[in-house]
């Protein structure tokens, strides 16, 4: 699915970004709208995740990889604009991209791959991350963390899943996103 967009155009180096966030940190679409310029601390090589379900706050490493994906937008791709926010629409109006956008946009990917899921979406990506850390043999409690549950009884619902689809997603082609 991750050689699906086309990097050479705009809308292609965006969406790959924004892939590479839902498959490494499951993040949701809401997650992903609602990130900023100021969520991404170049620094420290980590990343914010302020607007999460519950109130909760995530800081992440930032993998090289997704760092990389990020400037190449931001370099090539994103519009030149006031507002902090990090994805935009490509068409005019120059707005933010919604949540709507960015779930559309995996189910985008992931018919062009030819990934049969039963509700292709950004969902089914967040699924296909704690699924692959499910089977490295992490803890519930550490995933539930990773990926922002308050409880427990919300990560063992991801944990049930055992689909072969969401385990060619989150095996992907072996790339190293270190």
């Amino acid at each position: 699915m991750l050689d699906q967009p086309d990097r050479r155009t705009i809308v292609g180096r965006r969406d790959f970004a924004m892939l590479l966030l839902m498959v490494t940190y499951g993040l949701r679409a809401r997650e992903i709208a609602a990130l900023t310029l100021d969520d991404i601390d170049w620094k420290r090589d980590r990343l914010h995740v302020r607007e999460r379900k519950a109130d909760h706050t995530t800081a992440y490493p930032l993998a090289p990889a997704i760092g990389e994906a990020i400037v190449d937008y931001l370099k090539n791709g994103r519009p030149d604009v006031s507002s902090r926010v990090l994805f935009w629409r490509h068409l005019a109006p120059r707005t933010a991209l919604t949540h709507s956008a960015v779930a559309s946009s995996a189910t985008k990917y992931l018919h062009k791959a030819g990934i049969t899921v039963r509700r292709p979406g950004s969902h089914t990506l967040r699924h296909s991350c704690v699924q692959r850390l499910v089977d490295s043999g992490f803890p519930l409690k550490t995933i539930g963390d990773y990926v922002g549950h308050r409880s427990a009884s919300s990560t063992m619902i991801y944990a049930k899943v055992q689909v072969d689809a969401l385990r060619e997603v989150a095996l992907g082609d072996g790339e190293d996103l270190r």
